[in-house]
């Protein structure tokens, strides 16, 4: 997973990372109003899920130490991150004010 983390947060677009557990109730909470930004987002946005149990390089790189934590990257550096749970309409705010 780690290269293509790297290929893939390195890519033109923005990438919003979300950083979450199988165990964590937040983190389920969270997966659908990833999806509606997605779809409101279309093509200027990526979303990547990481399991920080299955990827615990890449989650202690980016010092992650809570789930759900979201990390948003444009051109491969993190210009914001947020932990918790986040409404669709404070997610997209954010992702206007990177693109």
């Amino acid at each position: 997973m780690k290269g293509n983390f790297n290929k893939i947060v390195n890519s033109e677009s923005l990438v919003l990372v979300d950083f979450f557990a199988e165990w964590c109730g937040p983190c389920k909470m969270l997966a659908p109003i990833l999806k509606q930004v997605k779809e409101a987002s279309g093509e200027q946005l990526k979303i990547v899920k990481i399991d920080v149990d299955q990827n615990q390089s890449i989650a202690s790189k980016y010092q992650v130490r809570g789930v759900p934590t979201m990390v948003l990257f444009k051109n491969g550096k993190p210009v914001w991150r947020q932990s918790g749970v986040m409404q669709k309409p404070d997610i997209l705010n954010v992702i206007q004010s990177y693109s």
